[in-house]
């Protein structure tokens, strides 16, 4: 029998106290796929980042006499038909497939927040900049890439608004469902009648309701945005030869794809991880978003 005497005010422990757990540990355990899809990102972008620190050399760098050398301690991934290290290309193409990605993410995520809650909150503007959206959504997004990277040139801030502008009609339709959605909540009525003027209650009370799924269909643009730019860059309507990127290296290797399978293999499983990863970190936030799932766990 304990002796302790209790001071007043102070209750026994009749429980022992709840085992105390890590952030990162509870995060993993409720969320596995956010742990692993961004642990893998945060790889990537870090290899993609720190490429010149990670053994590679010039990834334009041309060696005639190293032309189609196999993998090996000294050309980890082996050399292409104009003798350049594909360890250096494919690690400095992550640089262009992550960051037009993360930049069509982005421009997409805003530009279509904008027309879908204009389009959802003001009715007048709903038919209009709807029909426009379904016009663009008519044109499967790589030909109608592929049209605006052969008016506009190959480069990489054409290429990063030809998919943007292929992409964002689909994030302006799911705002607009939202909006619509949130518009017949009573808080709304609510914020209507104590005399809240429409841009108000569209940004405080509207925009933050729509979030959670914005950031989920975000990351999947994102993913989609990387394959669309390797297709360009494979069938050579991306980015410039000058610049490495994955669908560029699988172009350059897809006539010896039979003789020397390499050439396509290290970029290819590239960029399937990094899509992977994207995913993985998008079906989390869906999860993590989903007061559904949120119950059950």
């Amino acid at each position: 029998m304990s002796t302790d005497i209790l001071q007043p005010g102070q209750l026994p422990d009749l429980f022992p106290a709840p085992r105390q757990y890590g952030r990162f540990r509870r995060l993993l355990h409720k969320h596995p796929t956010i742990v692993i899809g961004g642990g893998l990102l945060l790889l990537l972008v870090a290899a993609a980042i720190l490429a010149p620190l990670l053994g590679t050399v010039d990834p334009e760098f041309v060696s005639p006499i190293r032309r189609n050398r196999e993998p090996s301690l000294m050309f980890w991934f082996g050399t292409d038909t104009l003798g350049r290290d594909l360890y250096s290309r494919v690690l400095y193409g992550a640089r262009v497939s992550l960051f037009v990605g993360f930049c069509v993410a982005a421009c997409a995520t805003c530009l279509g927040l904008a027309t879908g809650l204009a389009a959802g909150a003001y009715r007048q503007l709903d038919s209009v900049v709807m029909r426009i959206m379904d016009g663009l959504m008519s044109i499967p997004p790589i030909l109608l890439a592929i049209a605006l990277m052969a008016a506009t040139g190959g480069s990489v801030g054409n290429v990063i608004m030809a998919i943007t502008i292929a992409e964002f009609p689909r994030m302006s339709r799911l705002v607009r469902g939202l909006v619509l959605s949130i518009r017949e909540q009573p808080f709304v009525d609510g914020a209507i009648a104590s005399g809240c003027s429409m841009p108000r209650i569209v940004l405080w009370h509207m925009l933050p309701n729509t979030l959670g799924p914005v950031m989920v269909q975000a990351t999947y643009i994102c993913s989609a945005a990387m394959i669309t730019e390797a297709a360009l860059s494979f069938i050579g309507a991306g980015t410039p030869p000058s610049v490495p990127s994955w669908g560029g290296i699988m172009n350059e290797g897809r006539m010896l794809w039979q003789l020397k399978p390499y050439i396509i293999l290290f970029p290819a499983a590239f960029l399937s991880i990094t899509v992977l990863a994207v995913n993985l970190l998008g079906d989390g936030l869906r999860d993590a978003f989903d007061p559904r799932a949120a119950n059950r766990t």
